[in-house]
């Protein structure tokens, strides 16, 4: 790493190991910040896991569901009966705190389930279908909350990373190099003027 091209005086290595102190203690937090995203990533990562899981599992529940119902009531029913049922739902935007940030995301608040058609021409079989895609609705809905965040938060896990890199490998290594000059460049003048008044001196005294 090369140094910084400036002049060897007493108040730029005082400058310089202030830099370095401030860039060695700035490294060290960031790393700490960068851990810590790092555990809140992997955590969140485990729960997207699960729920994928779980999502896996209402789709291998519902569909088959539907099918049934399809060959049970038919498709003209299951439309029928598909134009009374609506549901709302409220989509907010919220801030969560992890690892003392702040990160905005989607939260949706799934709307209570109704009874929008009537038992005349339905059975318990339409009823267990609309259930389990209403299940399969509220966990896709938890699922884009918690991608929103593990999405924001490994995007700051990469910057963290970068800037971590940047004092690591250039900014610091930059300021050792610049500190070490300066000190090698002033004990040398040191020694220069050393060598000058002793020369001088012997040579007042010889007059």
């Amino acid at each position: 790493m090369a140094r910084l091209n400036i002049a060897p005086t007493k108040s730029n290595l005082l400058a310089m190991k202030e830099q370095l102190a401030v860039s060695t203690n700035g490294y060290e937090l960031l790393e700490e910040k960068r851990e810590i995203l790092v555990r809140e990533l992997m955590h969140l990562v485990e729960r997207v896991k699960l729920l994928e899981k779980d999502i896996d599992e209402a789709v291998a529940k519902a569909y088959p569901a539907f099918k049934r119902m399809l060959m049970i009531d038919g498709a003209d029913q299951i439309e029928r009966i598909s134009h009374a049922v609506h549901y709302d739902f409220d989509f907010t935007e919220k801030r969560v705190n992890i690892g003392g940030m702040s990160f905005p995301t989607i939260d949706v608040i799934m709307p209570e389930k109704e009874l929008f058609y009537s038992f005349v021409g339905t059975d318990a079989n339409m009823d267990a279908t609309i259930n389990s895609f209403f299940e399969l609705l509220l966990l896709l809905t938890q699922m884009a909350s918690i991608r929103t965040i593990v999405w924001r938060l490994a995007e700051e896990v990469r910057k963290t990373q970068r800037r971590v890199n940047a004092l690591d490998k250039m900014i610091i290594p930059q300021a050792r190099e610049t500190k070490a000059y300066i000190e090698s460049a002033l004990e040398e003048r040191d020694r220069e003027n050393v060598f000058v008044l002793k020369a001088l001196k012997k040579k007042n005294s010889k007059n």
